[in-house]
């Protein structure tokens, strides 16, 4: 992107993506708000709005709730999906009141007990997420990306045993407050992994939050992800990718729904098919493209049986699908940076009203 285009970027997308508590109200007020769509917003779609409301004097603590589900509102949003902490209970049923009188949805963000001692501070997270009338809370049980973080097959199984303990202290406290506990494909499981812990652990109220990009990166195709996890989704971080080769195997970036290679439109269907009632949130943070090197040694650490067909699937699927539109958001200035921000997420929910249905 020259610096022509992203001036024309941020004059063509700063009044549509103002968030109410940056206008006065008189522009407020007579500024007409998009036409609404039920995809909501994860957090971190929102990371560089996060920062230019914080440098605002006096400052604007974006992710604070009320201050979210507003913001969501304001871009024709249909929720939130948020980390909420521990409310009073007086807070917690403001909130839920909230949600209710604009007619969005909430979903929380939790971390899993680490070990029984940790139960007490989970269990207080749960009780205020089901206070504020949160859908489901959405979780990852594996730390990082796990072709990056582990050195070895040993060490991926230690951390697997400690995300199966987790969710097993977790299941009873999600099942006393009756509120689906959703376990994010975070790069890490392979789907036949997961549904196998799923199927383990055994109860109605821990599955998928299903999220439609990550399992690339374990060169799954994503529409077998899809049909692999609905059966087992409460949640869902719906996004796009864009890949392109490089040297030791591919890039992959969050781009606008609709603008990448996945099967969007398949997906969604299938997910509606299999649970009617779920929530989609898009989660698609402004980054540079992640590299996934599939051809590098280090990468197959921990995938000591994975068969060499998937990686070929895969590999002609990035070839297949390969553009030019990848983001390098490091190369733009802050204010560049926020632009392409607001006009992702700007896209992304037209493209979920107007093409998708949702």
């Amino acid at each position: 992107m020259n610096r022509r285009d992203a001036l024309q970027l941020i004059a063509s997308s700063a009044a549509a993506m103002v968030p109410v508590t940056m206008l006065p109200a008189a522009i407020g007020a007579e500024t007409e708000l998009p036409r609404s769509t039920g995809l909501g917003l994860v957090i971190y779609c929102c990371q560089f709005r996060s920062k230019a409301l914080g440098k605002r004097m006096p400052p604007v603590e974006l992710f604070e709730p009320h201050t979210f589900l507003d913001h969501c509102q304001t871009l024709g949003a249909g929720g939130m999906q948020n980390r909420l902490g521990v409310l009073s209970p007086a807070d917690a049923t403001k909130l839920r009141k909230h949600a209710e009188a604009k007619s969005l949805y909430i979903e929380a963000i939790v971390s899993v007990p680490k070990d029984p001692s940790d139960v007490e501070r989970f269990d207080a997270e749960i009780r205020s997420a089901a206070a504020a009338g949160a859908k489901a809370v959405r979780t990852t049980i594996i730390p990082g990306r796990r072709y990056e973080y582990f050195d070895s097959l040993d060490a991926f199984r230690e951390f697997e045993a400690r995300g199966r303990r987790s969710l097993e202290l977790a299941a009873p406290v999600v099942e006393k407050y009756r509120i689906p506990l959703a376990v994010e494909n975070h790069k890490d499981h392979r789907s036949e992994q997961r549904v196998a812990l799923f199927e383990q652990i055994s109860s109605e109220f821990v599955g998928a939050c299903l999220d439609t990009g990550n399992s690339i990166a374990l060169l799954e195709d994503p529409l077998e992800t899809a049909s692999a996890l609905a059966p087992w989704t409460h949640s869902v971080h719906l996004k796009d990718q864009a890949v392109q080769p490089y040297d030791d195997g591919f890039l992959l970036a969050d781009i606008p729904l609709g603008q990448g290679f996945i099967a969007l439109k398949e997906i969604v269907t299938l997910i509606k098919t299999k649970r009617p009632d779920v929530r989609f949130s898009l989660e698609l943070i402004t980054r540079d493209p992640l590299k996934v090197p599939v051809l590098a040694d280090n990468y197959w650490t921990t995938f000591p049986d994975l068969p060499a067909r998937e990686l070929a699937r895969t590999l002609q699927a990035v070839r297949d699908g390969a553009t030019s539109n990848l983001q390098y958001i490091s190369q733009m200035t802050f204010a560049e940076q926020l632009a392409q921000e607001d006009a992702n997420v700007r896209a992304s929910l037209d493209y979920a009203r107007d093409v998708l249905e949702i």
